[in-house]
């Protein structure tokens, strides 16, 4: 579902040119709409579209639970009803559309300054208290575990990925997509639909960068450490230390640095919480 074939003309190193097949990884608009009122669109990788918009209305603050959510189905009144998703809520679940803070992120004219947009997502999701301490040798294993699960980055080399791991190493979910922020809604709208939430007892891997958005998403699901491929973003350095976070960036092998709250990290063999 979330990779293609297309026709490429290959330029190999000093031969001459052919014609061939490669896999692309598919790029879609997928719009999400509250009980029909449309709310956000973003460019996905069709594939876990109910997962994506879960973890969508949770990193918003607009759901906290299951059972806040009733159905979530293809809007069959759209002219495009695949790439179109209407979430129905609960009655008894007001909605907040102002309050939405990617809406409020978004915009680089806001004014805004780095500790006020941290301050507006703690008014949704307060600090991390944890007790969660993780082996460094179960860590620096996450990496090869992620990479062995990206089946379609395996194809296309073109994909984002995350996963949701346990405090010893196993994986509980892994989803991929074009874009990373999709990939992160995608796992924690699945613990969302799941009843697994909170993630509070696990750890969030992501393939590229760390970013102030998928702190944010982290903490939505109350996830203490969060790990990073790449480099973290100073403000996803910034949030992390103010909501109680672990950050880690460049884990690659037994490399990788600890940006905050180290105290999670220990030698040995993990332990839980």
């Amino acid at each position: 579902m979330g990779v293609i074939t297309t026709t490429v003309l290959r330029y190999p190193l000093n031969s001459s040119k052919e014609m061939g097949e490669d896999f692309v990884a598919r790029e879609e608009p997928l719009e999400i709409r509250v009980g029909g009122r449309s709310i956000a669109v973003t460019m996905r990788t069709p594939g876990h579209d109910r997962e994506l918009a879960a973890g969508f209305l949770l990193s918003e603050g607009l759901v906290r639970e299951r059972a806040e959510i009733i159905q979530i189905a293809p809007c069959l009144g759209s002219d495009a009803p695949e790439n179109t998703l209407n979430v129905f809520l609960s009655p008894g679940v007001e909605i907040d559309f102002k309050s939405l803070t990617r809406h409020v992120f978004a915009s680089s004219s806001c004014g805004l300054c780095g500790k006020a947009s941290i301050e507006a997502v703690h008014q949704h999701f307060a600090p991390i208290d944890s007790a969660l301490r993780v082996s460094e040798k179960v860590i620096s294993k996450l990496p090869d575990t992620l990479r062995n699960s990206q089946k379609m980055f395996q194809q296309t080399g073109g994909l984002h990925a995350a996963a949701i791991f346990n405090s010893k190493g196993g994986i509980v979910v892994s989803r991929e997509d074009v874009g990373r922020h999709n990939a992160v809604d995608k796992v924690i709208g699945y613990g969302l639909l799941e009843n697994q939430l909170p993630f509070d007892a696990h750890l969030l891997l992501v393939s590229g960068r760390a970013s102030f958005e998928i702190m944010q998403k982290a903490l939505a699901a109350r996830i203490s450490i969060v790990c990073a491929i790449s480099a973290p973003s100073s403000l996803a350095v910034e949030f992390a230390n103010e909501s109680g976070q672990t950050l880690i960036g460049f884990l690659r092998g037994s490399k990788m640095n600890v940006y905050s709250r180290p105290e999670r990290i220990r030698r040995g063999r993990s332990q839980g919480k």
